[in-house]
């Protein structure tokens, strides 16, 4: 890389950290080719990119972010992920290096928060941003069917009580 390609890596990694919310620095030593393009098309399929970087042009383009707190993350060889949903990067990163040992977590950041291996993995046990905005839709919406429920009820024993008056009426009548 000569130094317009190095400026422009780094310009175009700072407006990545300026734009995501989540960031996972994790060691890749010994992976394969193979291994890497499939932890890439995990990434994709989740909403979350893996990069390799150079720990420099890295540590440049996190300066001035909400980031910089993982530069002392970046030595040796190191690749970053992240998205804009921060449980969706942890899951990939946390499952993919259960099934792989050679890809090891070394920590990331949310926002501000620095966290370690264990915080990273602890965000990847929670339900993604979708599933806890269906469940926040569920919670609201089930008030609402209990309330029609219990307002139909009475309606519904009128209608059974004036049935049974009428059946008997209609009894009576044919005897």
């Amino acid at each position: 890389m000569d130094r317009t390609e190095k400026r422009e890596f780094v310009a175009s990694l700072a407006a990545v950290f300026a734009e995501t919310s989540m960031v996972v620095v994790t060691r890749n030593a010994g992976l394969t080719v193979a291994d890497v393009t499939v932890l890439r098309q995990r990434m994709r399929a989740a909403g979350a990119t893996y990069k390799v970087a150079k720990n420099r042009l890295a540590t440049l383009a996190l300066d001035g972010t909400r980031f910089d707190g993982i530069s002392p993350l970046l030595k040796g060889p190191t690749a970053l992920s992240w998205a804009a949903d921060p449980v969706a990067v942890a899951k990939v990163v946390v499952e993919f290096a259960k099934t792989n040992d050679k890809l090891v977590i070394i920590g990331g950041a949310l926002g501000t928060q620095t966290l370690n291996a264990d915080g990273v993995k602890a965000l990847a046990e929670l339900p993604s941003l979708d599933v806890l905005r269906a469940q926040l839709v569920g919670l609201i919406a089930t008030p609402a069917t209990r309330i029609a429920g219990v307002l139909q009820a009475p309606a519904g024993q009128l209608a059974r009580v004036f049935g049974a008056y009428a059946k008997k009426d209609e009894a009576a009548e044919a005897a």
